[in-house]
Order: C-alpha cells, then sequence, then structure tokens
C-alpha cells in the first residue's frame, strides 16, 4: 500500500514585495497529526509565508498540495473552506463583539436555513471554550473586556469552530503565563491526537523541544533546513541555521563595581486597589532590578504606575529625591522617567511615522521654535541617538512598520536615550524578538546601565530577568514575596516562589 501523502506540501513559492523578494522558493511539508515548528529571524520570511498559506497572499510562483491534490488558496475563506485556520500574533478579535459573536463571526450557526443567534449561538460557544479548558470564559461578555491571554484562548476557539485539520499558531504563548502555557500544550497533544496538524511558530527554542516533531528553518526568504527533528536537533545548529553565525545563549557580564549611590527612582508605599500591594522599591544609577511573576501578578501595573499612566490608590514615586505628581505620563517624563511598553506596536510606536519621528516624539520642544520645526537638527539628533544602539537598515528616514521586532525595540529605546532619561521602565523588552536580536537587545540594556541608567525589568521569561538583572523582586498576587540578588536564585526557586500556595521566603523583606 502506498504511503498517505503529506496533508500540505508547499513547493517552490515565491512571493516578491516592491523592492523585497520575501520568498524565494520555500518547500514545507506537513504531515497530519504533527507539530510543524517553522522557526527563523523576524523578516525570515514565517509571516510571509503563512499568509500564503491563509489565502491572504497570493504567491507569484510554486505550487501547494492539499491532500496529495493541488490547491489555489484564492482568500481566506477558501482556505478556511478546505480545514486550514490561522491564528495570527496580532489577534483579529472584534473587540466591540461578543466572544460567542467572534467565535461564529462570518459562519454563524444555522438550522432550517436560518442564522441561529442567542442561547444555540453561546452554547455551540461555551462547548469550545470547555473543551479548550476556560469554561469561565462568558460566551456573552465582550471580548473588549478580556485580557491578552483570554484573547488568545478565544481566537483559538474561533478557529475550533470549523472543521480544521490544520492550525497556524504564531507566537501563541507570547501573552501566556506558564500555566497557560501547559494548557496550551495540552490543547495541541489533544488536536494532534485526532489528527489535525499544527504548524507552530514560536521564539522560545524551549518550547519546539517540548511540543514540536519536525523544525523548518527560514533565513532571508528561503527555507535552509527542513523537516529537522525537533527534540533531538542540538540548539547550536537551529540558531546558526537562523542567524547564519554561532550565537552564545549568555547574558552580558555584570560590572558589580559601581558605587551604590543615592537613589534615583523611590517608590514608597505605592499601591492600586485590586492590582497590587503596598510597594516599597529603591533603584540606583546603573542597577537593574526585574519583577518576576506571572501575568496578572501586578507587573506591569507597577510599571505603568510609576510611569504616571495609572493613578495609585495609595503611595508616592520621586526621582532624585523629588516626588512626581501621580497620575501624570508628562511629570514623569520630565523628570526623567521612560517606559517601553508590552504592546510597542500599539502603546508605543507610531507605525506609519519614520524611524525619525518615533525617536523624536518626546523631545519635539527642542526642535521646535516659533510653530517651526527644525527637520535637520531633528534628523540628526535621530541618526545619533539609532547608531548609538546598532538600528538597522541605517536609515531613519524609512518607516518604523518596516522595521523587526528587535529593531523597533531599538527605536523605542533611542527614543529615551535621545530624551536623556535618568531611569529606563522596560515591559517584555524582548516579546516577538528573534534570537540574535535578543543578544544585541540585552548588551544594549547592560550597556545602557553600565552608563549609568537605571533599569526596572519585567519579563514573563525567568531565565531573562535572572540573566539580566542585579537584584529580583518576586511577585504572587499582587505582593512582593521575596527579593534577592539576581546571583542567588535559579529559575526552578523563582517559579516556587511564583506559584500559588508556595512558602513565602521573605515576605515583607525590604526591596532596596
Amino acid at each position: 500500500m502506498a504511503p498517505e501523502p503529506p496533508l500540505l506540501t508547499m513547493s517552490g513559492i515565491t512571493k516578491s514585495f516592491p523592492g523585497v523578494r520575501a520568498l524565494d522558493g520555500v518547500d514545507l511539508d506537513v504531515q497530519a497529526g504533527e507539530v510543524h515548528c517553522l522557526l527563523g529571524q523576524n523578516g525570515a520570511g514565517k509571516s510571509t509565508l503563512i499568509k500564503v498559506l491563509a489565502g491572504a497572499h497570493q504567491p507569484d510562483d510554486g505550487t501547494i498540495d492539499w491532500r496529495g491534490e493541488p490547491v489555489t488558496l484564492k482568500s481566506p475563506i477558501a482556505a478556511m473552506r478546505l480545514g486550514i485556520a490561522t491564528i495570527y500574533q496580532e489577534l483579529d478579535l472584534v473587540e466591540g463583539l461578543s466572544v460567542a459573536e467572534n467565535v461564529h463571526l462570518g459562519h454563524e450557526p444555522t438550522a432550517a436555513g436560518f442564522v441561529v443567534r442567542g442561547k444555540a449561538a453561546k452554547a455551540a460557544t461555551a462547548a469550545l471554550l470547555k473543551r479548550l479548558g476556560h469554561p469561565e470564559i462568558d460566551p456573552a461578555r465582550l471580548v473588549g473586556d478580556l485580557s491578552a491571554a483570554q484573547q488568545q484562548i478565544v481566537s483559538m476557539a474561533r478557529a475550533l469552530s470549523h472543521d480544521v485539520r490544520l492550525i497556524v499558531m504564531d507566537e501563541p504563548s507570547a501573552a501566556l503565563d506558564p500555566d497557560e502555557v501547559d494548557n496550551l500544550f495540552r490543547i495541541v497533544g489533544d488536536l494532534t491526537a485526532d489528527g489535525v496538524a499544527v504548524v507552530y511558530i514560536s521564539h522560545r527554542l524551549e518550547e519546539i523541544r517540548r511540543i514540536g516533531d519536525r523544525v523548518t528553518v527560514l533565513k532571508d526568504g528561503r527555507a535552509v533546513a527542513g523537516g529537522l527533528p525537533a527534540r533531538s536537533t542540538p540548539t547550536r545548529e537551529i540558531v546558526a541555521l537562523m542567524t547564519g553565525r554561532n550565537v552564545e545563549y549568555v547574558f552580558p557580564d555584570r560590572t558589580g563595581a559601581r558605587p551604590p549611590g543615592d537613589p534615583v527612582l523611590t517608590v514608597q508605599g505605592l499601591s492600586r486597589q485590586g492590582e497590587f500591594a503596598p510597594l516599597d522599591l529603591e533603584l540606583r544609577p546603573g542597577e537593574i532590578v526585574g519583577l518576576a511573576g506571572l501575568v496578572g501578578s501586578g507587573r506591569s501595573e507597577i510599571l505603568e504606575t510609576i510611569y504616571g499612566a495609572r493613578r495609585p490608590t495609595t503611595g508616592r514615586v520621586s526621582v532624585n529625591g523629588k516626588p512626581l505628581r501621580t497620575g501624570s505620563v508628562r511629570a514623569a517624563v520630565r523628570a526623567g522617567v521612560g517606559l517601553a511598553p508590552e504592546e510597542r506596536k500599539a502603546q508605543a510606536l507610531l507605525m506609519l511615522e519614520s524611524v525619525t519621528r518615533n525617536v523624536s516624539v518626546s523631545s519635539m520642544s527642542r526642535y521646535a521654535h516659533g510653530g517651526w520645526i527644525d527637520r535637520r537638527a531633528e534628523r540628526g539628533a535621530a541618526r545619533a541617538a539609532t547608531r548609538e544602539l546598532s538600528l538597522r537598515p541605517d536609515n531613519p528616514a524609512v518607516p518604523v512598520r518596516t522595521l523587526s521586532g528587535g529593531n523597533q525595540q531599538k527605536a523605542v529605546l533611542a527614543r529615551w536615550l535621545l530624551r536623556g532619561c535618568r531611569v529606563l521602565l522596560l515591559d517584555e523588552p524582548t516579546r516577538g524578538v528573534d534570537v540574535g536580536a535578543r543578544a544585541e537587545l540585552y548588551a544594549v540594556i547592560r550597556r545602557l546601565a553600565d552608563e549609568g541608567l537605571a533599569v526596572l525589568l519585567v519579563s514573563s521569561e525567568v531565565p531573562e530577568v535572572l540573566g539580566l538583572a542585579d537584584r529580583v523582586l518576586v511577585l504572587r498576587e499582587g505582593r512582593v514575596v521575596h527579593t534577592a540578588p539576581a546571583r542567588e536564585l535559579d529559575e526552578h526557586r523563582v517559579l516556587d516562589l511564583v506559584m500559588e500556595g508556595s512558602p513565602v521566603a521573605s515576605e515583607g523583606s525590604p526591596a532596596s
């Protein structure tokens, strides 16, 4: 008996955009019931390839076979009708609609030829959410009121509401805490056990080891390796394929020689009801302090309250001994506090504007005189700031939306470098950033600290917190439950502390 053909075969896929050859003869085959991991740096062609598979882009050349038969995916609807669903990293949910309406959007349940709404749609949605391990999500609730992790589950429920045979998951764990990641992997295991194939995209190589069967690596629009065994291929080999060079997984050395100095940032009794308990914190020039905890532990809320984007219930924030007006971003920025937020595209960047404008936007008063902007001075200052961080391409005139994730993050950092900030708040600084760019960002952050910048860091990746920070505050349910030098902690110890019911080692220990 002849072997079953692959569920999906993409052969010689080519796609060009003006001035860019995004895909250059890419081959990909996916078997039913497997997790096929797609790896590559930002700009390698992953997003373009999955958009071709989703019917959102039409290839210039190449063929696609589905269950051994040639197909043409003229639209996302055509792909969905075949059983191909795509869950993008930038979730395409409608925030003003309910969970049930989003799940069935475009294919509402019908009976006797009529669209069924209300109870039937909600019941079908509830069954899908239960299958995904989240029966607590109310089908009638507006999607815009859900957390990022809950929205991810809704997007998965929408994919499963179709007769799906292949699901593409683009960075599905980016907004999930460790428990949610475990649940995601359980869902993927259930799907593959039923014969559903999963194309899984992630920058986290440790996830590939846990969940993947085979790996295809893209670089510069080409598949440089296909069908590698996910669990046994050495990490060094995968990284070398992705980057074209060996990248050591080491963090920059801590100098450890900086004099203590006076605190540049002092937080006293700061709290927000329902989000985090009173917090005391001192941060000195040249110091990197990490906040470790699960999603929902209050990490991001602490940063945003210090920055003035949220008004505290109690407490105060001081910079160089001078109290800030609470709930005022302008006061924080003027005092020298900068924030690189978790969602840089939505919260930090002007995606249609140039790199120059994105870098200079917080310092425009320097270049505005009598209603006119000195464009030459603005461009020169932006270029100097971006060159200091080795932002690529070295052309501040290009739209920031054309940059890779790592270089977009550098543009945000360059903004605060140009502003001359004294305190930098970093929320998930390497989310959606590829392996090679992560190493560069780590080096940039450490160098800025060595030059005297005080850094307060939040990351969902415990190794990142431990590798970058000098000192770590561990949070659980909005409270600091342990404070220690990073060198005295390891990943298992931190995870034990953040999990509910674990022993509290030093409740109330000083954070300075």
